[in-house]
């Protein structure tokens, strides 16, 4: 395994910021977007389930309707990717048996001996899915990717901008994701941020660390 140092790692966290102004000419290069991919791929989640779908939106056109959306906010139409993370809503014992086969597939085995995890799972997507908290469940991982991701993009020299200002029921509608099963949570933007972003230079408030770190 490969490591960095921790100054790099603490200077890049530092380095990163909400981006408020993305350089239009800037595009990410399809090598670094690729990786970028493979670390949605990779992003943890609860069971291993991964229930998210990642758009990824490039189409100008479909991009100017979505900052309509997004309190018409300049970074979705000048980054150089913008990245929807939904929700899946079919999170149910068909899904769990497609995850458990994908399992298979990739460390082989059969799917027998994993009947007490797939038991599990299915009781807890049932019990969740009764109660109401299903979508809650699903949105909370969705959060752990959008992490993932900024970090990963940031580690890459790679700006983004976290948006939640964004209309997610007229997101599904432009993106048509209701008849994939799919719901809007939030959306990030990526790409390079722009010199005349004021932003890059402002020092980041953070309460000291005895505020928020507690040793027990």
């Amino acid at each position: 395994m490969n490591t960095i140092p921790r100054e790099k790692l603490l200077g890049t966290l530092k380095w990163r910021y909400a981006t408020k102004q993305f350089d239009p000419a800037k595009k990410i290069a399809p090598a670094d977007w690729s990786a970028l991919e493979e670390s949605l791929i990779l992003s943890p989640s609860s069971f291993g389930l991964q229930p998210w779908k990642f758009v990824v939106v490039t189409d100008p056109q479909v991009r100017e309707k979505l900052k309509a959306v997004s309190w018409n906010q300049g970074q979705v139409t000048d980054c150089s990717h913008h990245v929807v993370f939904a929700i899946r809503t079919d999170v149910n014992e068909a899904y769990i048996d497609r995850f458990l086969a994908r399992a298979v597939e990739i460390r082989g085995g059969s799917v027998e001996p994993l009947a007490g995890y797939r038991g599990m799972m299915v009781s807890f997507a049932n019990k969740a899915a009764k109660e109401g908290w299903l979508h809650e469940w699903a949105t909370r991982q969705v959060y752990i990717a959008l992490g993932n991701f900024m970090t990963s993009a940031a580690l890459l020299g790679i700006d983004t901008c976290p948006m939640e200002g964004l209309e997610p029921a007229k997101y599904d509608e432009i993106l048509g994701l209701n008849a994939l099963g799919l719901k809007t949570v939030v959306a990030c933007c990526a790409g390079y941020r722009s010199a005349q972003d004021k932003y890059a230079a402002t020092p980041k408030v953070r309460f000291h660390p005895k505020d928020v770190i507690l040793h027990v």
